[in-house]
């Protein structure tokens, strides 16, 4: 921290730094009071299946995604919590096969708490991402508020004929997982004072990670759906591809784990967001009782990888892809088959 008298930031974070998302059902039912706008034309992707972004046909060769993120701190240091979330934020375009253009930053803090310097450390963390993503922070909105609370409006370009969405995934096609599984659990354990050097190094690196591999995966052979996995856990966001699709997704019950996951969870280290997910959706899950695995499943996952239906036959050639930009973990985590519209867990 920039000065020493400031508290932690994730102490500030009255939800308890998580920055979860509302459950799917909720959200449902809060829509249904919003009026039902007319169809737009150029509306490619909306909120039908719950995906990723929305995207706006500009012309024939451009369409523009567009996307929002902002959540509560979930680890001190004010430059990586800037980073992670400006990192998250940006996922978002690049799941829909996107290349970011330019961000907004959304800004709320508790300016009697946080001194100007530590706040300005959140804003360059976030600045010094987008920077590597080669856009700028061209502007935003800041607001005083009770906890801090940091994010982007996120603007991309893709071709609208190969924009990426949710709801493509093909019986036949096998899944890939381009980042390990565990961040709520490291989180947790760093709020809990249980997060060695090594699983907090761990943490930052996977959390701030870009996801630029999403922007090569536009029009690439037998590349039919992406999500990124994020708040709703790997669970969560393989339901949503599945109901967008009209598929049966199953499951590998032992994904890949950031180092020290699975000790922390053999210890009995649980997060509340794990088990506010399985609520919200576990009636259409199948083969997974409670447990280490299911806590593993549901774990939310700030700025997490992406979740790839591809081909059975072009797997490899996308995992050598993965791991050639740096995503060294991808790994195959599943398969999808004909309907009923769920997930399984083998």
């Amino acid at each position: 921290m920039d000065d020493a008298t400031e508290p932690r930031l994730t102490s500030l974070a009255h939800g308890g730094g998580c920055g979860c998302k509302i459950a799917p059902g909720v959200l449902a039912d809060m829509l249904k009071a919003v009026p039902q706008a007319a169809p737009f034309a150029n509306l490619m992707v909306g909120n039908e299946t719950s995906d990723d972004a929305a995207v706006w046909r500009l012309n024939d060769q451009q369409a523009l995604v567009a996307t929002t993120d902002f959540f509560m701190p979930v680890v001190d240091d004010p430059f990586d919590f800037g980073r992670i979330a400006a990192t998250n934020a940006l996922s978002d375009v690049y799941a829909m096969g996107g290349t970011p253009i330019l961000a907004l930053a959304l800004v709320g803090m508790p300016i009697s708490v946080l001194s100007p310097a530590t706040i300005g450390r959140i804003l360059a963390g976030g600045a010094a991402v987008c920077a590597d993503a080669g856009i700028p922070v061209a502007g935003g909105h800041s607001i005083d508020s009770v906890e801090p609370i940091y994010g982007l409006v996120a603007l991309g370009l893709a071709h609208p004929d190969r924009v990426l969405t949710n709801r493509g995934a093909r019986p036949g096609d096998v899944l890939v997982l381009t980042k390990p599984l565990g961040v709520g659990v490291l989180s947790a354990a760093f709020k809990q004072g249980r997060l060695d050097a090594a699983g907090y190094d761990a943490l930052i690196a996977t959390t701030t990670r870009l996801n630029t591999l999403g922007a090569k995966l536009a029009g690439l052979a037998g590349v039919h759906a992406v999500t990124d996995v994020t708040g709703f856990g790997l669970l969560g966001h393989a339901l949503e591809m599945a109901r967008g699709a009209g598929v049966s997704i199953t499951l590998d019950a032992a994904p890949p784990t950031l180092p020290g996951v699975e000790a922390l969870l053999a210890a009995g280290l649980r997060t509340g967001a794990s088990g506010r997910n399985w609520a919200a959706y576990g009636h259409d899950v199948e083969g997974l009782d409670e447990g280490a695995r299911r806590d593993l499943l549901t774990d939310p996952q700030t700025s997490g990888g992406l979740l790839i239906s591809v081909g059975e036959d072009q797997a490899e050639a996308l995992l050598a892809l993965a791991r050639a930009d740096g995503f060294d973990r991808a790994a195959i985590v599943g398969r999808i088959d004909g309907g009923p519209a769920g997930v399984r867990v083998a």
